[in-house]
């Protein structure tokens, strides 16, 4: 289980999380939504190490992430919200460089690079740079770095954002793969679609501040007769009041 307790950050004068509680249970698929500046990317951001907050704290399990970094991030596998990273590289190497950072040296592990190169059809394009390739190709070789270590935790920022039906087909069935083993899959989106398809439990952020946490068949049944995209634009659109927050959790 991941917790965020009083979370904080501030952007010099600009809020983009105020007081963030949200608790986020283990094998489940979680789905961060929100419009652009809701707080979804800062909130992945934090979880991932990528930037401090402000304030509050976050546990994984009963680890706290400031006092055991390194020992979580090696659980975690993290797509950020933009592919353009270590342009310079091919994609081997960059897997390579993922591949030394994390110790990966196994037959298994080599295994699981050659399946998932094949997976995303990238076996003809493996020793190209990245600087090279579409959007939706540099989308690809992060998430196959991302997901190369096996990690318990996946954490994806907008992971669907320019693949095509193919591959966002195919990273929706690991994702579901994922979570019946046990493990964790947490992601931001746009898309309702992808949402209500995949997500066990949501939240749903407004500059900053959580609206609602919980799964979305409480959300349906909250709101009987309206779609999803109605009750979403609807809270998006009212103003900031006590979030709704399902009570229990499994684990």
């Amino acid at each position: 289980m991941i917790s965020l307790q009083q979370v904080t950050k501030n952007y010099d004068e600009k809020v983009a999380l105020k007081d963030l509680n949200l608790t986020i249970p283990q094998g489940k698929i979680f789905g961060f939504l929100g419009h652009n500046g809701a707080g979804k990317s800062t909130t992945i951001k934090c979880l991932t190490s990528v930037i401090e907050p402000t304030s509050g704290e976050i546990y994984f399990d009963d680890l706290s992430l400031k006092e055991h970094r390194r020992e979580i991030k090696q659980k975690i596998g993290y797509v950020p919200d933009t592919p353009d990273l270590f342009l310079q590289l091919s994609a081997n190497e960059y897997w390579h460089l993922i591949e030394s950072a994390y110790q990966l040296n196994s037959v298994e592990s080599a295994n699981r690079k050659l399946d998932l190169i094949k997976l995303f059809a990238m076996e003809d394009h493996a020793d190209e740079v990245i600087n090279s390739f579409s959007h939706g190709m540099r989308q690809k070789v992060i998430v196959i770095g991302a997901l190369l270590s096996d990690p318990d935790i996946w954490i994806l920022d907008e992971p669907l954002q320019g693949l095509d039906p193919q591959a966002a087909f195919d990273l929706k069935n690991l994702m579901k793969d994922h979570v019946k083993k046990g493990k964790t899959v947490i992601f931001s989106t746009h898309v309702l679609d992808s949402a209500q398809q995949l997500c066990d439990e949501l939240a749903i952020l407004k500059q900053g501040e959580l609206l609602y946490q919980g799964s979305v068949d409480s959300l349906l049944e909250r709101h009987p007769g309206q779609s999803l995209e109605t009750i979403y634009l609807n809270m998006i659109n009212t103003p900031l009041a006590t979030p709704f927050v399902e009570e229990s959790h499994e684990s």
